[in-house]
């Protein structure tokens, strides 16, 4: 599911005001919980799967610049990195980098015929074997054709073999026994130990050979640079001073030509971006579950909200590492004494959503593989959460709870200017006061909140959302994974950002990915999900709406749900 960023590369991509994603099985995604309908979810209403205004290309103009606004300027574009794990670095990387697999509205997924040719599993006895029959016209924009290498290198960069190769998730690279040359060049044989249902979800984005050969280049080869790309956009200019990032149109690449001339992604504090968009120096941005943002959007001249349900959600993660959440019965405390009905309704009260409450990590409410997992902890019951806090030896000393001569104050991170993140912040701090838990808010530049906070651990409590993808397990695996020793015996949570696992939910999960029948798979993905809920670690709200402001002329560009783009298509309609 991707935070307000953590993608659903493999990890879910991360986002603030909310983009960052899941995964599903054979040919379709929809076979382990798959998409909403395409004209509205299981609750009858008229929640749509995707709103892009689809518009054929004969209709698209040629040519044109599109401005989008985004709310960070990321430093490193290797999505499959940690620190570049981000809803933002995805949004940009989609234009210029090579995925296998795409998928439709409904969760559907096929070959990226401008990449992949044909995939399927050629073999399952003894072993799963997955043959690729790569597009021979694809190259890297050095001229380098992509081939089976390409696939090699990022299967031995993100296996987790090498803990130093710092990545988002291990999820189904570290299943591969082999990955070998087919028939030629452009044939890849991938060969799993075990099973792993989610094959689909594997590479993509594909990084080059070049930058995945050593974990020196994985980690820093796309800090604050592109070095290469192989999409319908090539990378055009990096400006710190305006914070932008400029993709054009490649005029060597093979598939169908780009419609846009040029891209251009502009940085800005969320609470600016509205003001941007209706001054007519933006063409698009996600609004994100702001109602006053939204109104203000849908009110702006030429002006229009394109909204569909997608596998992204807005939660409260837990630092699981911070000493005063170490323990379990602490964080089911701080859980249940906090209303999180009430901050839904604070959340998303006038932006003609649903009202609803999440309580699952796996598949959204709108998803048939949905169960209420939450149990106990899930439950808004400020007495018990007094008594477990009690058991815990945490005593009340005037307002505030004390042991051990420390005073229990939750550090509540959030990004600045984000309002949305600011009025949970502030709720969250009322509610838990009334169980003697003191919580202390602390804003910080939102482009440092995740690479110099929420990734290292630097807090307490905090709120964003994870963006999913179609496949619910494997792209979210690596935010609920156990830490891994790196090769100075250093713990590294990769893309967990809570701190907080078992092998027994490792287990569970192998269990969930390694299923290759979507019946099973559901039944162990719920497993896998009480589990999680049982460790406190990210407590879910509801399932983010996604509302992106546009200029009505956009085309084949919006609220996507679980359609990838095709970015060759965006443009403005004749």
């Amino acid at each position: 599911m991707t935070a307000i960023r953590r993608v659903g590369v493999l990890a879910t991509a991360l986002t603030m005001a909310g983009s960052l994603a899941l995964t599903g099985c054979g040919s379709q995604g929809g076979a382990r919980g798959g998409g909403p309908d395409s004209d509205g979810d299981e609750r009858g209403n008229s929640i749509k799967a995707y709103d892009i205004n689809p518009v054929p290309r004969d209709r698209v103009r040629d040519g044109g610049l599109l401005r989008v606004g985004i709310n960070e300027y990321p430093a490193n574009w290797n999505l499959n990195h940690l620190d570049g794990n981000l809803a933002m670095v995805k949004k940009v990387i989609d234009a210029l980098m090579p995925s296998a697999f795409r998928s439709n509205e409904k969760g559907e997924i096929s070959a990226n015929t401008d990449y992949l040719l044909a995939g399927k599993i050629t073999e399952t006895r003894p072993k799963q074997v997955v043959t690729l029959t790569l597009n021979p016209r694809a190259r890297w924009s050095d001229g380098t054709p992509i081939t089976w290498e390409d696939y090699r290198a990022q299967w031995q960069a993100m296996n987790g073999s090498n803990p130093d190769y710092r990545v988002a998730s291990t999820t189904g690279y570290r299943d591969i026994e082999d990955v070998a040359r087919g028939k030629d060049d452009h044939e890849v044989v991938v060969t799993f130990a075990k099973p792993f249902g989610d094959w689909q979800s594997l590479f993509g984005p594909l990084y080059p050979k070049s930058t995945n050969a050593t974990a020196e280049t994985f980690n820093t080869a796309w800090l604050n640079r592109v070095p290469v790309t192989a999409g319908p956009f090539r990378f055009a200019a990096f400006d710190q001073t305006a914070k932008t990032i400029t993709i054009a149109r490649d005029e060597r690449w093979w598939g169908q030509r780009a419609k846009l001339d040029r891209i251009i992604y502009r940085a800005l504090e969320s609470d600016a971006l509205v003001g941007a968009f209706s001054n007519g120096e933006l063409d698009t941005f996600d609004v994100g579950p702001s109602a006053p943002d939204y109104a203000r959007a849908k009110s702006s001249q030429g002006a229009i909200i394109r909204q569909a349900a997608g596998p992204d959600f807005r939660h409260f993660t837990l630092n699981g590492e911070s000493a005063l959440l170490s323990d379990v019965n602490v964080r089911r405390a701080v859980a249940m004494g906090i209303n999180r009905q009430a901050i839904t309704q604070s959340d998303l009260q006038g932006l003609d959503w649903p009202i609803v409450l999440l309580n699952n990590h796996f598949f959204m409410n709108t998803q048939e593989g949905y169960r209420d997992n939450a149990g106990e902890v899930g439950v808004y019951n400020p007495e018990r959460a007094k008594q477990l806090l009690d058991a815990a030896g945490w005593r009340l000393s005037g307002q505030t709870r004390v042991k051990n001569g420390h005073e229990l104050n939750l550090r509540f991170v959030m990004p600045s200017g984000l309002q949305l993140t600011k009025s949970e912040a502030e709720i969250t701090q009322s509610m838990l006061a009334q169980i003697g838990v003191r919580v202390t808010l602390q804003a910080v530049p939102s482009d440092d909140y995740f690479t110099k906070y929420i990734i290292p651990g630097n807090y307490d409590i905090t709120a964003f959302a994870y963006v999913g993808t179609p496949f619910p397990v494997s792209s979210a695996y690596g935010q609920y994974a156990n830490a891994v020793r790196d090769s100075k015996g250093q713990p590294q949570w990769n893309a967990n950002l809570g701190r907080i696992g078992s092998p027994e939910i490792d287990a569970a999960m192998d269990k969930a990915t390694g299923d290759l029948e979507g019946t099973q798979a559901i039944a162990d993905t719920n497993a896998a999900d009480k589990l999680i809920w049982e460790a406190v670690n990210v407590v879910t709200l509801y399932q983010r709406p996604q509302n992106v402001a546009v200029n009505k002329n956009i085309a084949n560009y919006g609220a996507r749900g679980f359609y990838d783009l095709k970015y060759q298509d965006i443009g403005f309609t004749r």
